[in-house]
């Protein structure tokens, strides 16, 4: 690889931003991709940056090209260390997700609890800035608490994570819509948020909540039809 080209790829993994490096097996030419828009290669680099996957794909001519796949590992981050958060944590590490909990209350938020997984007992106005939100991020707003939720989803949202998720009744996410509608956050932004948060399988126990939680981040970040 050329020194040029590997010192872009480095920076570009350094700021979490995707890139493919696309090279050609017959003439080993290389070339690095950050936007698939207007690229040759555009739907075939697309579906491997969706998929994570590297591989050999077809150019126009029949050539091979060897796509080679570097995205962000994805974060999950949470508000509030409640009992679902005890079970999404550790099923999220299981999937490679890098795991952070803030909630404020430290009688909830403590290693005992949630060990293994980087815990900020912080208001979120504190801790969120510095976990550096972004678009390989899911979030999702777990406490119940508007104080402790609210500010978390404003940020989440604003940030562009590439999921966004709340838990409540649709009666308790009506109300927290006109909350944050009053803050300034746009309604564009306020239809991103999947309320009731997950998919609807029928979990009832916290451990089956978690679950579906994940199912639905899972769908979302691969790009998977949901029927919603």
């Amino acid at each position: 690889m050329r020194l040029d080209l590997l010192s872009a790829l480095n920076a570009a993994r350094a700021a979490r931003r995707p890139a493919v490096v696309a090279t050609a097996l017959d003439t080993d030419e290389q070339r690095l991709v950050l936007d698939p828009a207007g690229d040759p290669l555009e739907e075939a680099i697309t579906r491997a940056l969706t998929s994570a996957r590297s591989g050999v794909v077809e150019d126009a001519a029949g050539r091979a090209v060897f796509l080679n796949v570097h995205v962000p590992p994805p974060r999950l981050v949470l508000t509030g260390a409640v009992h679902i958060a005890q079970t999404l944590a550790p099923l999220a590490a299981s999937l490679g997700y890098e795991v952070a909990i803030v909630d404020p209350r430290t009688a909830f938020a403590t290693p005992e609890r949630f060990p293994a997984v980087e815990l900020r007992a912080e208001w979120p106005e504190t801790a969120l800035p510095d976990l550096g939100l972004d678009a390989f991020t899911a979030f999702a707003a777990l406490s119940h608490d508007p104080k402790i939720d609210d500010p978390g989803l404003a940020e989440a949202l604003g940030r562009g994570c590439f999921y966004v998720g709340a838990l409540g009744s649709r009666r308790t996410h009506a109300a927290r819509l006109e909350r944050l509608k009053a803050q300034g956050v746009t309604p564009a932004a306020l239809e991103r948020i999947r309320a009731p948060i997950g998919l609807a399988i029928g979990a009832s126990s916290p451990a089956e909540i978690a679950v579906s939680i994940m199912a639905e981040i899972t769908a979302v970040l691969r790009r998977a039809e949901l029927g919603r």
